[in-house]
């Protein structure tokens, strides 16, 4: 049987309790509490839930975080999107962000079948609710039937307000967890990134060479990623990858999606540009960073691959390089004044 509760310790902020059964909770005081799967923890959550901590705390409140696993889709017995973050990224991304307390309960029919009124009343009895923050799309219970204005009926009732935070925008378009799936899948790992406040992480475990160590003489580890993950669509990639006990390795990532006869898992061979020899067997975690070429779909028996590679090698040292850079100057998410209505 999984623990109840929990301690995570993130981003350098004070220990947040992790519970895994609301009725456990039992909050010491009043609190304000925002709810959502936030896959990803993008930009957008991440200035909800912040604000949301910043008010509380101001007023000698607790800040409550209650998210879901697994995804709601999966339960409904639909075909749920591949996943951002895993449920243990996101809870720790989500403490970095300094609240007091998440909720992660297991998503079950019983859930989708909660009433808004019901909720939200549960809400307020087991967390001490008196604020629900939320983005203006939200809601929440049977069929989506608590929206913004029902809730803010519910709220007079049960004794607990509704604070919206506007949603972000990054380069024209609103910041969401689809449109950040989106861009991964089209190539645009650097606008996920913007969107996400730093590169999108992809785990998973290193096997034999694919087929681009196999036709070569480079060192390459094949890629395994954690089951239901986001892969970046077919194309050479700029990574920093960490992996058996080594941090920021400048590699190169070829990605190549090979479902024109149906869904196929992806290949995903990595070249680990510093070391003669590919880790097998092992964990890695490959950051995003930018895409160097739209093909990973490499040709062996081309004359002008070995001189391609090269290229790739160098092309992504200039990206890395030009990353960190861009770091050095940068504090994640640019967040724009908060609008709270």
């Amino acid at each position: 049987m999984a623990a109840r509760e929990g301690v995570l310790h993130a981003g350098g902020v004070e220990a947040v309790r992790i519970a895994y059964d609301i009725s456990f909770v039992r909050p010491t005081a009043e609190a304000y509490v925002t709810v959502g799967v936030f896959d990803g923890v993008h930009c957008g959550h991440q200035r909800l839930i912040g604000a949301m901590t910043q008010s509380a705390h101001a007023a000698g409140r607790l800040a409550i975080a209650y998210t879901f696993d697994p995804h709601p889709l999966t339960v409904l017995g639909r075909e749920a999107p591949p996943l951002l973050t895993t449920v243990e990224e996101r809870a720790e991304l989500i403490a970095a962000l300094g609240l007091d307390i998440l909720v992660v309960p297991r998503f079950t029919l019983d859930t989708v079948r909660t009433r808004a009124s019901d909720f939200t009343h549960m809400l307020v009895r087991d967390l001490h609710m008196v604020e629900l923050w939320a983005g203006p799309d939200f809601a929440l219970g049977y069929q989506r039937e608590g929206t913004i204005s029902r809730l803010e009926h519910l709220g007079t009732q049960q004794g607990f307000t509704v604070r919206l935070v506007a949603p972000l925008m990054c380069g024209g378009s609103w910041i969401s967890s689809s449109r950040v799936r989106a861009a991964l899948a089209g190539g645009d790992v650097a606008w996920a990134a913007q969107c996400l406040g730093r590169p999108y992480r992809l785990p998973g475990v290193t096997s034999a060479p694919g087929p681009l160590g196999q036709a070569t003489e480079i060192a390459t580890a094949s890629i395994t990623p954690v089951p239901r993950r986001m892969v970046p669509g077919t194309g050479v990639y700029a990574c920093s990858a960490s992996v058996g006990g080594r941090n920021s390795l400048a590699t190169a990532a070829y990605v190549i999606h090979t479902d024109a006869d149906g869904p196929s898992d992806p290949i995903i061979e990595v070249r680990l540009l510093d070391h003669r020899e590919a880790a097998h067997e092992q964990t890695i975690s490959l950051d995003f960073v930018d895409r160097v070429r739209d093909t990973g779909e490499e040709n062996p028996s081309s004359p002008a691959l070995a001189s391609q590679l090269e290229d790739d090698v160098e092309r992504v040292r200039q990206l890395l390089d030009s990353a960190a850079a861009a770091r050095a100057q940068d504090n994640g998410c640019l967040l724009q004044p908060l609008d709270l209505e």
